[in-house]
Order: C-alpha cells, then structure tokens, then sequence
C-alpha cells in the first residue's frame, strides 16, 4: 500500500474527484518506487513520503526556512548557470521559481512537519521538488509529464542537504534579526524618553526588595536601557558568525561533486542580495558538524530576555496597586483585566512580555542539547535548532514592539505617592553616618521603626543630631549621585 493511500489528499476546492470520496492523483517516482501525490501539488515522491513518515504535530517547518532555502537555491543556480555548469535556460527558470518562493507565493506547497530528519533533507528536497516542477512548467512542461528540471541533477546540483540546510538556517537567522533590532531600538528609544522625563522624580531605592537609599525614577529608567544596550551589543557581535555559510561543503565538508568556486560565489550573490556580509564559512567541517554560531546568537537572545524579564517585573511591582501596592507607576490600561471584578486592570504587556522570556530562557536549554548532538561530520538536530532560534527572535522583536508601543510609553509617575513612601523611608539615614557614625545613625533609624517615628524625630530625640544639623545632611534630592549628602 502506498502512503498516500493511508492518507489521501483532499481535492483543491472545486477540483473533481477521480473516484467518489478520493481527490485526483498522479504519479511521481523517486529511487523509492512510485507514489501517489495530489494532482496539483507543486511537490514530488519524497516530499509525500516525508508528510507520512513524520506525521508528528502540528509544527511546520518554518516558513523563514524555506524562504532562506529559495534564496540559496536561486542564488546556486545563477552562479552554476555563470560557471557553464547548468544550461542557461534551466538556471534562469530555477533561479526565477527560486524567487517567487523566496517571495511567499508558494507557501501552501511546503506542508512538512519541522519534526523530520535532523539534516533537513526532507524540507530540503521539498524545496527540490517544488522548484522543478515550477522551471518545469515555465519550460513548458506539466505536472503529469515528463520533467525538464530535476530536482537533484538540477536544482541541486553541486549541493548537499548537509551545506545547504545549515547556510539556510544561517540566512533566515540572519534576516529574521533585522526587525528584532529594530523592535529593541524602539524600546531603548522609549525607556530613554521616560528617564528623560523623570529624570528629577527623587524615589525611595530598593534592594533586596527593601528600602534602600533614594534614587531618581529616571536613573532606574536609564539603567533599563543600559541593560539592553549590553544585549544589543552581544546580538550584533554574535551575528558575525552567523554571517559565515556553511555553502560549499557538501556532504561532510570537502566540496565533493562541486566547482571550486561555488560555495564562495554563492554566497557573494547572497550578500549583494540580501544586503548582509554573508561568506564562506572559514571551516566547512566545523559548519557542517557545529553550530555554534547559532548557539551564540540565542546565548545573547537569552541575554537579552534575561534583561528584559528583569525590567518588566520591576515596572509590574511598581505599577502595583493602584491602592494597596507601590503605585508609584501609573501603567496604560489597555483592556479589562477580570471577569468577575469591575474596574480592575492589569499589568498584560509586562505579563506577556515576560512569558515570552521564559520561553526564550526555555529554548536557551533545548538549542544547547541539540548544538552539542554533532557526531563527526555532521549535527542531526538543525530542524530543533533553527525552529527555536527563530522562535525566540520572533517572538522577542514582537513582545519588545508591543510593550515598547503599549506599555512604556504610556507609563505615568505618581509623584505625590512617591514623595509619601520617600518621607517614610528610614534609609535616608545614611546621609546621617558621616558625621555621627554608622552605629549612631543605625540605632536612629531603629528607633524610629520601632516607634513609628520619622526619622528626623528620631533623630532629634536622640540629641545627636540638631534640627539644622539634619535638615542639613539629609536631603534626599542631592543623595542620588556620587559624593552626597
């Protein structure tokens, strides 16, 4: 029994059926045998055998993977059309199939399952498939005729699942991390506009999620933005390596069965194309059998989740209340937040934002098993790999976009909370320990927690501070930078 037959495709609306119940067919034919596939899929043998065998989930492969696997194919087949080693005519409705695939126009025709052989190939001969049968047609052939293109002789000739598929994953890496930088970018904007804006608010510091000596909101917003900073730099340096393409190597990294220049000229094209410094990997071996260079990128991925985890959670706490919480932020409301309590509103961009950083944390452990499963030549958990990789840079640069738009800059202080907690927090004290000591000032501040006091009436009961002397020393607006008080 043929796979198909246990699953047999469904007609395209309004197409008619063969038989009663079972949608029209043709014959394909790999080294395998003959199989059935639907009448008007773009697809082959290998491709319909792959939907059967790896019926596993609901996750496709990503279409970011099958469009940087167009882009390489495109680019291959102009430069063996250049080198004389593809026919002109057959490189040039290759490279325009490529195209128009790069572009999303066959999206539909790329249905296989990411859970697939861990090279690729099944995703990769998909590609195969489908960009023979379309140079086929524009050559003037037909789905159920013989093929002008083949999809190993020609679209993939000179190439191997083992260099193409790890180049693609580099290229829609790549690609994918342009709008992520751009969403950080908005971000740090709009965190720097808010400590510009409370740059003079004095509040009561924290640490250890207890008082502590007063900053500026505006400083606590600055540091945000610092925070992000380090990861935009670690995301850029990393992407360095990801520039390099493992194109060239074939099977196990040698350049078997392909033209000297191949892999070098593939990758010029790409760059010209693409707008990226994409070149040959310096080591095929090591790109083919390694991806550390992906495991660098998401190292700084999970960097900057860590940090934007961190500021998100410090935003909720002080947008906490409104009136039995910090409150000293005023957050957007966006949307109701209950079923059940009218009125009440929640922090929803900080709660997605920081689910999707533990999500990332969580792809962070998954993409360091799978990069450390290479044996010899080759790693076999590239689909796991990019799947996640792509996951987190998507994912990111959409949370970033959202909470950057719809949370941070519509942040509000409340100054006036603020300044009541600010009178109530004992560690101003601090200003106190230069002149009377650290034990002096500790045993004031103790009395007037104990007491329910301010610290100025502590102070003064003590009789080791006057009442100038105090007004003097503990300014909590000039204790919020080097050298105060």
């Amino acid at each position: 029994m043929n796979p198909s037959d246990l699953h047999p495709p469904q007609p395209p609306p309004g197409a008619p059926a063969d038989a009663p119940g079972r949608a029209p067919t043709r014959t394909e034919t790999d080294s395998f045998g003959p199989i059935e596939v639907p009448a008007q899929a773009l697809w082959g043998a290998q491709t319909q055998r792959s939907l059967h065998f790896f019926a596993i989930g609901e996750q496709r492969m990503p279409m970011a993977v099958v469009h940087a696997l167009a882009q390489v194919k495109r680019a291959a087949a102009e430069v063996n059309g250049a080198l004389g080693l593809l026919h002109a005519d057959k490189a040039t409705a290759i490279a325009s199939a490529a195209a128009r695939v790069a572009a999303g126009e066959f999206d539909a025709e790329f249905p296989l399952s990411v859970w697939q052989t861990g090279s690729g190939t099944q995703t990769h001969m998909n590609v195969n498939e489908v960009l023979a049968h379309l140079a086929s047609l524009a050559l003037g052939g037909s789905l159920d005729g013989p093929q002008r293109e083949h999809p190993n002789d020609d679209v993939n000739l000179g190439q191997s699942s083992n260099d193409v598929f790890p180049a693609a994953m580099h290229v829609a890496a790549a690609l994918a991390c342009g709008p992520l930088l751009q969403s950080l970018g908005a971000l740090r904007l709009a965190l720097r506009r808010k400590a510009a804006e409370f740059a003079d608010m004095v509040k009561v510091g924290r640490t250890h999620l207890q008082d502590a000596t007063p900053v500026t909101l505006g400083q606590e917003f600055g540091g945000y933005d610092a925070q992000l900073a380090l990861a935009e730099a670690a995301i850029r340096h990393s992407l360095t390596a990801v520039h390099a393409l493992a194109i060239g190597g074939t099977a196990v990294g040698t350049g078997l069965n392909t033209h000297a220049q191949f892999g070098a000229r593939v990758a010029q094209v790409l760059a010209a194309r693409l707008g990226l410094p994409f070149r040959v990997a310096p080591n095929l071996f090591a790109a083919m059998a390694g991806h550390e260079a992906l495991v660098g990128l998401h190292g700084a991925l999970r960097m900057l989740a860590i940090a934007l985890n961190k500021l998100a959670n410090d935003i909720r706490l002080m947008g906490s209340g409104p009136r039995a919480g910090l409150g000293e932020l005023r957050l957007p409301g966006n949307e109701p937040g209950s079923s059940i309590m009218p009125g009440k509103v929640n922090p929803t961009q900080v709660e997605a934002l920081t689910m999707v950083c533990a999500q990332v944390m969580g792809h962070d452990v998954a993409i360091g098993i799978a990069a450390g499963q290479g044996q010899f030549e080759l790693n076999v958990y590239k689909p796991l790999i990019v799947l996640d990789v792509l996951d987190s840079v998507r994912l990111l640069g959409d949370a970033m976009h959202g909470f950057a738009a719809h949370c941070v800059s519509g942040i509000e202080a409340d100054t006036a909370r603020m300044g009541q907690m600010l009178a109530r927090s004992l560690m101003p004290v601090t200003a106190l320990s230069p002149h009377i000591g650290y034990d002096r000032a500790a045993a004031i501040a103790k009395h007037a927690h104990r007491h329910g006091t301010s610290l100025r009436e502590a102070a003064l009961a003590s009789g080791e501070v006057s009442a100038a002397d105090f007004d003097r020393w503990v300014q909590p607006s000039t204790m919020t930078g080097p050298g105060a008080g």
